[in-house]
């Protein structure tokens, strides 16, 4: 029987909010899972307390925020509507179904002037204070690693600029390192280059020009800037599109919680923002035990830092680069002892220095290798010269390849798919992390944070209401829970 569509549009019906919206509703779990007056204690120094006009409350300001990350919204004018014409939106906020909701501007306003760094900041540390009451959180692996966001700019503006080299963390310790290395093998140390070079005494003395030059070049490199955002990097990887991006370095723990998130432009390597990610987690979960990261980060100076620090580094095999249809790499055999090396053909290679990047170099006798028979699968250089470089931090990569073969660490180097790698893919996927729409470092980073901030708490919210669920099933049937452990 065929039935016509209803047009019952101008009915008034008295109803209420609450019953409009479903019991497991997701607002309502996060509702149920914090107490949201603690927003009002961190942004009570950004309101003047006996001048001005009554504001927004800065709660619903922030509820209405959360709901753009939650349900992964491009915009905050795209918030603003859909908050206006949701039910479940309105009461998560307060409102009733005529009274009228904050404009966009007045929320995008306070995202960048009110929403500061350090009230993002408390906000972030907040939801994990939650998390970590609740008895969720699990730090004693961290699992280390960064994804790309595509910034707002347009990769046709672009420009050509010399920028200053960032110098390292770890330049001085690896400084002190390679001069006592190069004065235990009879060597002269090297000179400080942050120091002005000496005058020299005489006039016609030119050995301070190449010295000169090689600072400059040192401390400048050119980049390719966006004119549209500067702060952004342009970001070339493999087979992706090159593109102007920002690179969030995230550390969660094993239950897929996120700890910390540094933003850096597209350009910035993963093993540079290592530091930082890593001394944020570190100071404010001393007890972690083990750092579980991709092949990127297996540095020789990454790995004295967390062995330095009684940790262990789980990492993957990392391919030796060697040349191309040469001598396997493991041919090549440190003699520790001798401090040599020993090539395929059972020749001694000496060592000849260390240079400024910490790699000692061991160099073969140019008269033997002249009438080597595999020369060519050894090396190509005109002088019959083998150069083979170990730095002086090589026993600390070693230690995490032997951590590698353990099976504690094998299972988990495992867990980033599961942990880290499902993080990216819920945030670009379900919470519209792919790109942003802001411009500038700082706003990058809150926007971020706060994403991170809203999926950390859609997790709580989510398992607390599991919790209470089962222990509410077992309070109703406690015979079934005691004869089926598993239910309980």
């Amino acid at each position: 029987m065929l039935e016509r569509g209803k047009l019952d549009r101008g009915v008034v019906e008295i109803v209420d909010t609450e019953s409009l919206v479903p019991a497991e509703h997701l607002l309502r779990k996060v509702d149920a899972a914090v107490d949201f007056n603690r927003i009002y204690e961190m942004v009570a120094p950004l309101y003047s307390e006996d001048n001005g006009r009554p504001s927004v409350d800065p709660v619903v300001l922030f509820k209405m925020v959360l709901i753009q990350h939650l349900y992964g919204l491009p915009s905050l004018r795209r918030t603003a509507e859909e908050v206006n014409l949701n039910v479940a939106y309105r009461w998560f906020l307060g409102y009733t179904l005529q009274e009228e909701t904050p404009h966009f501007s007045t929320v995008s306003y306070n995202f960048r002037h009110r929403f500061t760094t350090e009230t993002v900041d408390q906000v972030f540390a907040w939801i994990l204070e939650e998390v970590a009451e609740a008895g969720y959180l699990s730090p004693k692996a961290v699992f280390i690693d960064g994804t790309h966001i595509k910034a707002n700019a347009n990769t046709k503006k672009q420009v050509k600029a010399e920028i200053p080299a960032a110098s390292k963390h770890y330049a001085q310790e690896l400084m002190a390192e390679v001069n006592a290395d190069r004065e235990a093998h009879g060597k002269k140390p090297f000179d400080d280059d942050d120091e002005p070079p000496m005058p020299p005494k005489k006039r016609k003395d030119n050995t301070s020009r190449k010295k000169l030059a090689r600072r400059k070049k040192d401390k400048t490199r050119m980049v390719t800037k966006s004119v549209t955002d500067p702060d952004c990097g342009l970001f070339v990887k493999g087979s992706h599109k090159r593109q102007f991006a920002y690179e969030a370095h995230t550390a969660c723990d094993s239950h897929g919680f996120v700890l910390e998130t540094v933003v850096t432009a597209g350009n910035v390597h993963d093993s540079v923002a290592f530091d930082e990610v890593y001394d944020k987690v570190t100071e404010a979960f001393p007890d972690v035990e083990s750092i579980v990261a991709d092949s990127a980060y297996k540095t020789p100076h990454i790995c004295k830092k967390v062995f330095d620090d009684g940790r262990v580094l789980s990492t993957a095999y990392k391919r030796p680069q060697t040349m191309k249809g040469g001598h396997e790499w493991w041919k090549y055999v440190y003699d520790e002892f001798y401090d040599c090396v020993i090539c395929p053909e059972y020749q001694i290679l000496k060592y000849a220095t260390t240079n400024r990047d910490g790699y000692r170099e061991y160099k073969s006798d140019p008269r033997i290798c002249a009438n080597c028979p595999t020369r060519e699968l050894c090396t190509h250089s005109k002088d019959c010269v083998k150069t083979v470089q170990r730095h002086v931090w090589k026993d600390y990569e070693d230690l995490a390849d032997d951590a590698r073969y353990t099976p504690k660490h094998r299972d988990l180097y495992k867990q980033r798919k599961e942990t880290i790698e499902r993080v990216f893919a819920d945030a670009k996927e379900k919470h519209a992390m792919r790109y942003t729409q802001y411009r500038g470092l700082a706003q990058v980073t809150n926007w971020v944070k706060l994403k991170f901030a809203a999926m950390n708490l859609k997790k709580l919210a989510s398992w607390k209401w599991k919790e209470h669920f089962l222990l509410s099933f077992y309070r109703l049937f406690p015979v079934i829970c005691t004869r089926n452990p598993a239910a309980a």
